[in-house]
């Protein structure tokens, strides 16, 4: 059964890969949002409280466990799934556990079957 209730912000830089996750997420039931940079994403989250932020991690100008750090402190319900393909991730979320903060990681290229179990688990 569809969750339409549940909101997900996906961000990455890379335009094509964000709009095909919010389709895939959209066509399973969930209602996603696509944003290329993190800004807005914090800025469309002023109107609409996401329920669950999927990000890239390494971006230019934040990174995704940046924006993941900024979504756990101003809204503390939004659970946080982080995707990769580059080795940088690593020191990224040694950091972010180092500040008491510790996110799922999922390694790019994510196949859309496993994103969907992993967000229904």
């Amino acid at each position: 059964m569809p969750d339409t209730s549940r909101v997900v912000f996906v961000v990455d830089d890379e335009v094509v890969i964000a709009h095909t996750l919010a389709v895939i997420l959209n066509q399973a039931g969930f209602k996603a949002s696509a944003f290329d940079h993190p800004d807005k994403a914090i800025a469309a989250s002023v109107d609409l409280t996401p329920d669950l932020l999927i990000s890239d991690v390494v971006m230019p100008g934040m990174t995704g466990v940046e924006l993941a750090i900024h979504f756990r402190r101003t809204q503390p319900k939004c659970k946080v799934l982080l995707f990769s393909g580059q080795a940088a991730t690593v020191d990224l979320l040694k950091k972010a556990r180092e500040q008491g903060y510790d996110f799922d990681l999922l390694s790019k290229p994510v196949h859309p079957a496993d994103l969907l179990v992993k967000l229904r688990s």
